[in-house]
């Protein structure tokens, strides 16, 4: 069995984290999905609309996702690599040369997926945050 492993906070869901899910599990037989603590994103300087429960649940309904983990710290990625048998680490193309994955490359294999053009979850939430609701 070929295990894919993938970080994110995933808050706001779009299409975009539905294609970076799909393509990641195509890739493979069984993906775990790292989603970012509440505690990990207020150290990244992000504040996440849904807490890590409630992303959690609701990446756990995604047909693509086998297992969601916590991810609470930058460092935790190789330990995660090795504890859950990880042959690929799949992340976005934002991210490629990024060192806390390119560290991987000696106990897995590192993938980078185009992002999706025209959304993010900062455009969800620029858009909304330019919108008057009554």
């Amino acid at each position: 069995m070929k295990k894919i492993l993938t970080y994110g906070t995933f808050d706001l869901l779009h299409i975009g984290h539905i294609e970076i899910l799909r393509r990641a599990k195509e890739l493979g037989d069984y993906l775990v999905v790292a989603v970012s603590t509440d505690e990990f994103n207020a150290i990244k300087g992000k504040k996440a609309y849904y807490s890590y429960e409630d992303r959690k649940k609701i990446l756990e309904a995604i047909k693509y996702v086998d297992l969601v983990i916590p991810e609470e710290k930058w460092e935790q990625k190789r330990d995660d690599v090795i504890k859950y048998g990880i042959d690929t680490v799949v992340m976005g193309s934002d991210w490629e040369g990024n060192e806390n994955f390119e560290c991987l490359r000696d106990i897995c294999n590192v993938v980078y997926l185009p992002r999706t053009e025209g959304i993010s979850t900062t455009m969800i939430k620029n858009d909304l945050g330019d919108k008057k609701l009554k």
